[in-house]
C-alpha cells in the first residue's frame, strides 16, 4: 500500500514528476480496519513523543469503526516506537506504520508501506480537515485505510470528504508538539525529517476523559454544508491560471493546496485501474529567463542519479512544436516499491514553453494500464488552451496586422508576458478605441504598419533568439510606451486634435531618441578633443 504520498529515496530525482506525485498524496493516503461500534465517548489516546505529549480526542459518531480500531491499535502497543515518518510543513504529519519501528525495515524507502495486515471501510464524513484535526490515510481505495493516520498542520480543507476524519487533537501541548514535530527540516525533496527521531512515539495509551485536566475548550468541529463535489467534471478553465482544457468526463478534477511548491496547479484523477489511479496533472512555473533546453537539461541532470540506479528508464523524448510554441516531450517508467511488491508506473510529460512560463500537462498511470487512457490525455492535450496575454500567438502580433508571414509585432513580442504586456494591451486599447475612430488616425495607421513591419520580423526573431537582445529591446521601447500612453488622457473629438496630439507625440519621441542623444554625442566629442 502506499503512505499519503510516496516517499522515494529517488524524489529529489523527480523534481519533474514530484507535482503529480504530491497530488497523488491526496487520493493515496493509507491503512486501517476491523468493524466494531464500541463506543468511545469519555476516551483520550495519549502519544508520548520525543518532542513532547499529543493528546487525542474522538468523534465516535461519525466513525466508530475507526476510533474503535485506532484505540484497539493502541491498547495492542501497536503504534510504539513508530515515528512520524512523512512531515510537509504547514499541510500534516504522518505516522502509524509498524515499518518505522526499530528493525521493522531493511531501509527507509519502505516506510509508508506498512499496515496492520487488514483494511477497514472508509467512513467519510463532513468535519473539515482543519488544524489538529487527525484523520485516516488510505491507499487510492477509498476502503484502503488501517494503521497509518496523519494530524493537518494547517488547513488543508482540499481534503475534505475524501479522507476518514476521527479525531483532534486537544490540548495546548498537544499543539506545540505538532508544531515542533513539523517544523523539524526534511530534504528539499523529500519528507522524512533529518531529525526523524523527534517524531518518535515512546508509548501510546488510553485514558478516560476525566483523568485529563487540561483539555481544551474547542466547541464542535466545523464542518462542510455537504461532502464538496469536485470542481467539475471535463472542462476546465481557470482565468487566473491562464489556460483551459478538457478531462475525461468521469475524473474528478482537482486544484490541489500550494502547500508544497512541487504540488500541480490542476489535477484529474481516474478511477483505479489495478494497482494505480491515472492522472493527469497541469504545472506551471516561472521561466525565469530559462529557455526549453535550460529547462530539459535541469531535468535530466536531476533524474541522472535514479537512471543510474536502475529506479528510472527513459523510454522515449523529443522535441516538437504545439500551436507554434517549443515544446519537449518525455516518457519515463519509475520502480516504486510497496507492501505488495514492485509497481511499475509510466510517466509522459509535454512541456509547452510560454512567454514567461513553462506548461507542463503530465500523465500517470501503471505500466499496465498506461495505453488505456493515453487517448484520453492526448485529447486533454490538444484541448490545452492558454488565456489572456499568453493567448495571443507566439510571436505577439496581432491578427488584425496585416502581417501575413513570419516574424512578429516588435513591441508585443519585446513585452510578451513581461511587466510591460498590461501597458502593451492598453495600447492596443487605444489604438482601437481612440485612433483608429478618426480617419487621419487610421491613414496614420496604415502608413505606420507598412514602415513597422518591414523591419519587425527580422527583429521578433532575433529577440527570440538571444534573451539578452530581447532585455535591450523592451529597455529601449520604455520611453515610447510612456509617451503612448499620454493619449489615454486625451480629449479627442476632432480630426485636428487627432493630428494634434499625433504630431506632439511624434516630435516628443524624435526628441527623445534621436536629439538627446545626438546633443549628448555631441557634448561627448567637444569635451574629449
Amino acid at each position: 500500500m502506499f503512505a499519503i504520498g510516496f516517499y522515494l529515496s529517488e524524489k529529489k530525482a523527480f523534481n519533474m514528476f514530484s507535482k503529480i506525485l504530491v497530488f497523488v498524496f491526496a487520493f493515496l493516503l493509507l491503512n486501517v480496519a476491523n468493524p466494531s461500534f464500541a463506543q468511545n465517548d469519555e476516551k483520550l489516546v495519549i502519544l508520548h513523543t520525543q518532542s513532547g505529549k499529543i493528546v487525542i480526542e474522538f468523534f465516535p459518531e461519525d466513525a466508530p469503526n475507526h476510533v474503535d480500531n485506532f484505540i484497539k491499535l493502541v491498547e495492542s502497543g501497536f503504534y510504539e516506537r513508530t515515528i512520524f515518518h512523512r512531515v510537509i510543513k504547514d499541510f500534516m504529519i504522518q505516522g502509524g506504520d509498524p515499518k518505522t519501528k526499530p528493525g521493522g525495515y531493511e531501509t527507509p524507502l519502505e516506510w509508508g508501506t506498512g499496515g496492520p495486515g487488514y483494511t477497514i471501510n472508509a467512513e467519510f464524513n463532513d468535519i473539515k480537515h482543519n488544524r489538529g484535526i487527525v484523520s485516516m490515510a488510505r491507499t487510492g481505495d477509498p476502503n484502503g485505510a488501517g494503521s497509518q493516520f496523519f494530524i493537518v498542520h494547517e488547513n488543508s480543507n482540499f481534503l475534505d470528504g475524501q479522507y476518514t476524519v476521527f479525531g483532534r487533537i486537544a490540548t495546548q501541548e498537544s499543539f506545540e508538539t505538532l508544531d515542533t514535530i513539523a517544523n523539524n527540516e526534511t530534504p528539499p525533496e523529500g519528507d522524512i525529517p533529518y531529525d526523524w527521531g523527534a517524531g518518535e512515539t515512546l508509548k501510546a495509551e488510553v485514558v478516560n476523559k476525566a483523568d485529563v485536566t487540561d483539555l481544551l475548550d474547542q466547541g464542535k468541529p466545523e464542518r462542510t454544508s455537504d461532502i464538496p463535489p469536485p470542481i467539475s467534471m471535463g472542462e476546465y478553465s481557470n482565468e487566473e491560471l491562464g489556460f483551459s482544457a478538457t478531462f475525461p468526463d468521469d475524473w474528478l478534477i482537482q486544484e490541489p493546496k500550494k502547500t508544497n511548491p512541487t504540488a500541480p496547479d490542476v489535477a484529474a484523477v481516474g478511477p483505479r485501474i489495478g494497482d494505480f489511479n491515472p492522472t493527469i496533472s497541469v504545472s506551471i512555473e516561472d521561466r525565469e529567463g530559462k529557455s526549453l533546453d535550460d529547462r530539459i537539461n535541469e531535468v535530466k541532470e536531476s533524474l541522472q542519479e535514479s537512471i543510474d540506479l536502475g529506479q528510472l528508464e527513459i523510454l522515449s523524448e523529443e522535441n516538437l512544436e504545439i500551436d507554434g510554441r517549443n515544446a519537449h516531450s518525455i516518457t519515463l517508467k519509475g520502480f516504486f516499491v510497496t507492501a505488495n511488491g514492485t509497481i511499475n508506473i509510466i510517466f509522459k510529460e509535454i512541456v509547452i514553453q510560454g512567454s514567461d512560463k513553462f506548461y507542463a500537462i503530465t500523465y500517470a498511470n501503471g505500466e499496465n494500464n498506461f495505453d488505456e487512457n493515453l487517448s484520453g490525455y492526448e485529447e486533454s492535450l490538444n484541448s490545452f488552451t492558454l488565456l489572456g496575454v499568453e493567448s495571443l500567438p507566439p510571436e505577439g502580433n496581432d491578427v488584425d496586422n496585416g502581417q501575413e508571414n513570419g516574424g512578429g509585432c516588435l513591441i508585443a513580442t519585446a513585452t510578451f508576458g513581461s511587466e510591460l504586456a498590461p501597458q502593451v494591451q492598453m495600447l492596443r486599447e487605444l489604438r482601437d478605441n481612440i485612433v483608429l475612430k478618426t480617419a487621419s488616425g487610421t491613414s496614420f495607421m496604415m502608413g505606420f504598419n507598412q514602415f513597422y513591419y518591414s523591419f519587425s520580423p527580422a527583429i521578433a526573431d532575433w529577440e527570440r533568439e538571444n534573451e539578452i537582445f530581447k532585455e535591450t529591446i523592451k529597455l529601449a521601447i520604455t520611453p515610447l510606451l510612456s509617451s503612448l500612453s499620454l493619449l489615454n488622457y486625451a480629449d479627442i473629438d476632432s480630426e485636428e486634435e487627432m493630428l494634434g496630439y499625433g504630431i506632439g507625440i511624434i516630435l516628443l519621441n524624435l526628441g527623445m531618441y534621436f536629439v538627446i542623444p545626438a546633443l549628448i554625442i555631441q557634448r561627448i566629442r567637444k569635451t574629449i578633443y
